[in-house]
């Protein structure tokens, strides 16, 4: 466990919270947060993963201009519901890329563990397009992606990073409580 990864965990529950009390804040936060997430797992050979980072830290920026766009009368960030045709296209092209990226990944890399890898980097990006978007189904993809991580970082020895995975479980669980309320506030308005 180094300081960096501990680093990483504190920005990453600071960057969660914000993001369930929908602020606009959580976006510089992701910033710090991914960048010492991306040294600290291609130290350990999570080269998906790590991957995964850069493109958080992009999204990250994009995220934050369209939510600073997106605010309700009373100021509050609002929030939107993918619907059933689109739950099952973005779970059907995460699984077909899923499985693409981990066949490459243990092809052509020493990745560890890159099937593993592979479904949270994948899950993750949808998960993290879905948040930008503002879909409330985001919080569902964090729990699966949460429960695959805590699994992985444990069998890596990365202690920090599965503690902080336990607690994102928890924080997507109240997150998805949160945003329903917040939806059902935004129905009242209308």
């Amino acid at each position: 466990m180094s300081l960096i990864e501990a680093l990483a965990a504190l920005f990453g529950v600071v960057n969660i919270a914000l993001i369930i009390r929908r602020s606009v804040w959580n976006f510089p936060v992701a910033l710090v947060m991914v960048t010492l997430t991306g040294v600290v797992l291609w130290q350990a050979r999570l080269y998906s993963d790590a991957g995964l980072q850069a493109f958080f830290f992009a999204v990250n920026i994009i995220g934050w201009v369209l939510w600073a766009r997106n605010r309700g009368q009373s100021g509050e960030i609002m929030v939107d519901r993918l619907g059933f045709a689109g739950q099952l296209a973005w779970t059907f092209s995460a699984l077909a890329t899923i499985w693409l990226w981990g066949w490459f990944m243990a092809g052509h890399t020493q990745a560890s563990f890159p099937y593993w890898d592979a479904s949270i980097a994948v899950l993750s990006i949808c998960a993290q397009i879905l948040m930008t978007r503002r879909y409330i189904e985001n919080w569902h993809w964090w729990i699966v992606i949460n429960i695959i991580s805590i699994g992985l970082y444990a069998a890596k020895g990365l202690y920090w990073f599965t503690g902080l995975y336990i607690i994102f479980l928890a924080m997507a669980l109240l997150g998805l409580v949160e945003w329903r309320r917040a939806e059902a506030r935004q129905q009242g308005a209308i």
